[in-house]
């Protein structure tokens, strides 16, 4: 079963957990953002597979994150910024362009990572991920850390890590949380 589902594709990735800083400038976002304070709904981001986020609708990916606004507030240049707070990862079915741009997908909700326990072979990682969180200290709102948790220590390594827009999606797309941990490792190794 399908969902419809408004996207704002960009040229980044937003993670279950993650948090994303948008600036919103164009008349289709800012109609979304309306509309999405409004009914209390969240928003698809996705990665662009071609296009601009700017002007001409993008063609999305197909698979991204939902966003919910976590926080909101207008810059000294005007614009309206936004705080989000990534959600459900979701499959794209089928997209349509509405009349002004906004790009809206039917979706298929992906099925939330299981809570599975950090294999001995992944204890790297999490050493890694308890460094990143020492640098970047306050700087950052961290979810309540949970090192033993696989899918958590994944999730984070992805949003944090600098690795490419198109790994960190490849990441996103992976459903096994050992998995997902496997190939963070190949791609520090």
């Amino acid at each position: 079963m399908t969902e419809s589902l408004p996207l704002f594709p960009l040229n980044t990735v937003l993670v279950p957990d993650g948090t994303l800083a948008l600036r919103v400038f164009e008349p289709r976002y800012l109609d979304l953002v309306r509309d999405c304070g409004r009914s209390g709904t969240g928003f698809g981001i996705c990665l662009i597979a071609e296009g601009n986020e700017a002007g001409t609708p993008a063609t999305p990916m197909a698979y991204g994150t939902e966003a919910r606004i976590e926080d909101f507030d207008t810059g000294a240049d005007g614009l309206l910024r936004l705080r989000l707070r990534g959600e459900r990862r979701f499959h794209v079915v089928r997209t349509r362009v509405r009349d002004n741009g906004l790009v809206v997908a039917d979706v298929e909700w992906l099925a939330a990572d299981p809570v599975v326990e950090l294999q001995p072979q992944h204890a790297l990682l999490a050493d890694m991920l308890r460094s990143v969180l020492e640098q970047v200290g306050a700087d950052v709102a961290v979810p309540e850390p949970r090192f033993d948790d696989a899918a958590w220590v994944g999730w984070r390594l992805a949003e944090w890590l600098p690795i490419t827009a198109m790994q960190r999606q490849s990441l996103l797309q992976e459903h096994d949380p050992d998995k997902r941990l496997d190939a963070l490792l190949s791609l520090i190794g």
